[in-house]
């Protein structure tokens, strides 16, 4: 399987109150630490990051592809559509769709949902409560139903797998490769932040991560 990876990180990070792509993460930054993570598992030139019209971003592999949304902030449908039109779809089989803010993504996470996609259209995480787009492995093919969604104004992520052939994966069966399942934990406000932070074992060394980059 020739595998593919679609980052987003031009959310609003409303709740945040700054850029999550560029927050400190011990010596690196949070969408560099998804990307290397991802990068275990998918070539480098396969990667495009989808940011925002002129977000700033961290320094990254050359041959990693950056695209910028036409039309900010319209959700991770749109930003999945995006990044399949930067990789096009006779360059990969299937890609793994992720949001930057995911600190702990385990590497044999994303293997898992590669191989879970079978001949599906998509794969995606499922628990009692919710579906996880981005987490979620998706063919190049469902391009077509992403933009006939979204033009007609239908941006929610999750009824995509309603007009395609999704395979929705209990979040459980996927506690084997990634026990505590914190491949779905993301970081939204500043105390997730400061949580992850104190969790994977680092310090922020100001009262106030915004100081950080004052």
């Amino acid at each position: 399987m020739r595998k593919g990876a679609i980052i987003l990180c031009g959310g609003k990070s409303s709740r945040m109150g700054q850029d999550k792509a560029m927050l400190p993460f011990g010596d690196e930054c949070l969408l560099q630490r998804v990307v290397r993570i991802i990068a275990e598992v998918v070539p480098a030139e396969n990667i495009v990051i989808v940011a925002g019209t002129d977000q700033a971003l961290p320094p990254l592999a050359e041959s990693i592809t950056i695209a910028r949304d036409q039309i900010e902030f319209r959700g991770p449908l749109a930003g999945i559509a995006t990044g399949l039109k930067a990789l096009g779809q006779c360059r990969v089989d299937a890609v793994f769709a992720a949001a930057c803010d995911t600190p702990f993504l385990v590497r044999a996470f994303v293997e898992q949902m590669f191989e879970t996609l079978a001949d599906h259209d998509a794969a995606v995480p499922v628990d009692s409560m919710r579906q996880y787009p981005l987490t979620a492995v998706y063919r190049p093919t469902v391009l077509a139903q992403i933009e006939a969604r979204i033009a007609a104004g239908k941006l929610r992520a999750i009824d995509l797998f309603d007009d395609i052939d999704a395979c929705r994966v209990p979040v459980e069966s996927l506690r084997e490769v990634d026990p505590q399942l914190k491949s779905l934990q993301n970081v939204n406000t500043e105390e997730e932040y400061r949580a992850a932070l104190v969790a994977a074992g680092f310090a922020l060394s100001v009262s106030n991560p915004r100081e950080q980059h004052e």
